[in-house]
């Protein structure tokens, strides 16, 4: 167990390696119930939420969400974020554990519109169901298989999962299919048995940051910082093309002129652990920094998320600096592991 953002959370049950492939292979689960969660109301509420979040919360349909980022007015982002469309006068989302007091007040500050936040956080929790036999395995502990099979990238079941009511958003952060369930904090510790009677592994913070580095996906703090515009982390996929919202200016600035750096891929030719500081170089000279890195147990070897220079292109023969020696590498696309449909 380790100290992470005011809870205690376990690094691993087993071993990292066997459940990163419980995951890959079948079925994993993960306790994020430390992620805040908060819900948003009123007449104005889709007014204020396209104001304060960077994706088109006006493309979403009742029962759907996505993706978003929270900008500050540098460009820069407050934290990244899942939002909810419940119906058009209700909204939830899920926010970053480390972040929740920030963004709660950021929140607050910009709230012009008289929405009504609340923060549902301490009375429920949160599991993370991951992996390709996640879904048909919580369908058959469902009162609404059907649905829970059904549901596209992002959508919301709202069911009862072993018995427990749960908000079932199918969405994870392992690159792998799958749901995330929101149930009330009672009920969480006979719904993670049950789930554990059912075959799906439990899983702790190592293999959720070695999978999702596999997966390509920025975390908050590695990736995504206030003061980092996300186009050079690869963001521009969440970021609206035609409305205005906080800090629009300067993230479409970058989108349209480019960035000095950008995050790429790192695959070493060794299993030598990568992490965060550890310089990016190529013919000796130093072309950028690593953000995340971890030992691979899909390509057994180490791999790694760095801001490189923009002007150095996927597949340069590449070098990190790991105590005093050059470990050969390669630059590559971030998404090391893409789940086949």
């Amino acid at each position: 167990m380790v100290p992470f953002a005011g809870y205690e959370m376990p690094v691993q049950y087993a071993s990292i390696i066997s459940e990163a492939k419980s995951v890959r292979e079948g079925a994993g689960m993960f306790d994020v119930s430390h992620m805040a969660r908060l819900k948003f109301t009123g007449q104005r509420v889709l007014e204020f939420l396209e104001k304060v979040t960077a994706n088109d919360v006006s493309k979403l349909s009742d029962g759907t969400g996505e993706y978003s980022l929270l900008p500050n007015d540098q460009g820069g982002c407050v934290d990244d974020i899942i939002v909810y469309r419940i119906n058009p006068t209700e909204y939830r989302m899920v926010v970053n554990a480390s972040n929740h007091d920030k963004d709660v007040a950021w929140l607050n500050a910009h709230n012009s519109e008289g929405v009504e936040m609340s923060d549902y956080t301490d009375d429920t929790a949160m599991i993370a169901v991951q992996g390709p036999s996640a879904v048909g395995l919580l369908a058959k502990l469902s009162d609404n298989s059907a649905a829970i099979e059904s549901a596209g990238a992002f959508g919301v079941v709202e069911c009862n999962i072993a018995g427990v009511p749960c908000f079932a958003a199918r969405s994870g952060y392992t690159g792998e299919d799958g749901y995330e369930l929101i149930c009330p904090a009672s009920d969480a510790p006979g719904l993670w048995q049950s789930l554990i009677d059912a075959g799906v592994a439990c899983c702790g913070l190592g293999s959720r940051d070695t999978l999702r580095v596999e997966a390509g996906l920025p975390l908050y703090g590695h990736e995504l910082e206030e003061d980092l515009n996300p186009i050079s982390a690869g963001l521009s996929w969440v970021v609206s093309k035609t409305k205005p919202f906080i800090g629009s200016e300067p993230i479409n600035d970058a989108r349209k002129h480019g960035t000095p750096k950008k995050l790429q891929g790192v695959r070493l030719e060794s299993k030598r652990l990568i992490t965060p500081g550890m310089k990016v170089y190529v013919d000796g000279k130093e072309v950028g920094e690593v953000s995340s890195g971890v030992v691979s147990p899909l390509l057994d070897r180490g791999v790694a998320f760095a801001f490189i220079d923009s002007s150095v292109p996927i597949e340069t023969p590449c070098s990190i600096e790991v105590r005093g020696k050059q470990e050969p590498g390669v630059v590559v696309n971030k998404r090391f592991f893409k789940r086949a449909k």
